[in-house]
């Protein structure tokens, strides 16, 4: 399919969520009603108290034109879930996250056989850098280790897999060594499963400098992953509008021989740290990187809703996917700066 045509990836569940106004209570339902920790704001534990709120915003997205739902499972990993002490759910919370995602697309496939839906399950980048001291007074000082990294992804990509995922998205990559955290806990679930799922990575640049959180280029994060299996695509999401993103997506277009993903926020955030892009606006934006010829599969990151996505997939429909060659390898070096 992918060499076929743009594939639409869905939008932002953390927006949908937010237009629910839940409360404390929300969250927590009948299970968690003695819970020692807050846990409002744990939008993923949604998938266990208020199931049917994550599945109404998966149908919204399907039914707005997607062909990948994304799982509600970015922060279902033990560094995260130790916020709220519910370190113990997160294998519970992966297989559900997958299995619902995955009833769903199931729906929509029989529906229209000849256009499959698949589920990414989402794997976020935790709370943590392996490149990065959180101590400016001992920067040699790590909060983690990658053994640890490694582990804790192994327990989230097992419930994706057990829950039915269609594919492995590593994303909002601030720190390439995480991903590779990442990347070796899914090659070696990989060879003790026998179940080889295609992998999608796709990292953040926090802002215009073009760069990752831990100082890479996009040239250079695409060197520092080019060596996953089964890689499905790469690209970039989160922290930038379209408007931003689009030099950076150019460049990785311009050097990754593999298909693209690029799913931008809708716009910078306001002073009240919303998202006023229209989805009018991220039309226009989103659909030049299109017919630029820079996408292989599109979507949208924080503050885009189904009416977003339904644009897009309507104006993808006509506009072809890019072409990408593999060539031969050649040497290449993955530091922090850019070359002249």
């Amino acid at each position: 399919m992918i060499e076929k045509r743009i594939l639409v990836l869905d939008g932002a569940i953390g927006t949908m969520i937010q237009g629910y106004d839940l409360e404390e209570s929300d969250f927590r339902g009948d299970r968690f009603a003695n819970h020692a920790r807050d846990l409002i704001g744990n939008n993923d534990l949604l998938l266990l108290t208020q199931p049917r709120i994550i599945e109404e915003i998966h149908r919204a997205f399907l039914e707005a034109g997607c062909d990948i739902v994304e799982t509600n499972t970015f922060n279902s990993n033990s560094i995260s879930q130790a916020d709220y002490a519910l370190e113990g759910l997160v294998y519970k919370l992966n297989l559900e996250g997958a299995r619902l995602a995955k009833r769903l697309c199931d729906e929509f496939t029989a529906r229209t056989p000849d256009r499959p839906r698949f589920v990414a399950g989402s794997i976020g980048p935790t709370s943590r850098a392996l490149s990065i001291s959180p101590d400016v007074a001992n920067p040699g000082y790590r909060a983690v280790t990658f053994g640890e990294m490694a582990a804790v992804y192994t327990e989230q990509i097992r419930g994706l897999i057990d829950g039915g995922a269609d594919i492995l998205m590593v994303e909002t990559v601030f720190d390439t060594l995480n991903a590779r955290a990442a990347i070796y806990a899914i090659d070696a679930l990989a060879s003790e499963t026998g179940r080889a799922l295609p992998v999608m990575i796709s990292g953040t640049l926090p802002d215009q400098s073009g760069r990752t959180l831990s100082g890479q280029t996009p040239h250079a994060f695409w060197i520092s992953v080019a060596h996953t299996r089964n890689l499905l695509s790469v690209g970039l999401n989160c922290a930038l509008g379209a408007t931003e993103m689009r030099p950076y997506i150019e460049e990785l277009s311009s050097v990754a021989p593999v298909p693209i993903s690029a799913h931008p926020n809708a716009g910078l955030p306001n002073e009240f740290g919303e998202y006023d892009e229209t989805p009018g606006e991220f039309l226009h934006l989103i659909g030049e990187f299109a017919r630029s010829g820079f996408l292989n599969i599109v979507g949208g990151c924080c503050g885009t809703t189904p009416e977003h996505i339904r644009l897009v997939a309507e104006a993808v429909q006509s506009i072809p996917p890019a072409s990408r060659r593999r060539g031969a390898p050649s040497s290449s070096s993955a530091g922090s700066s850019r070359s002249s």
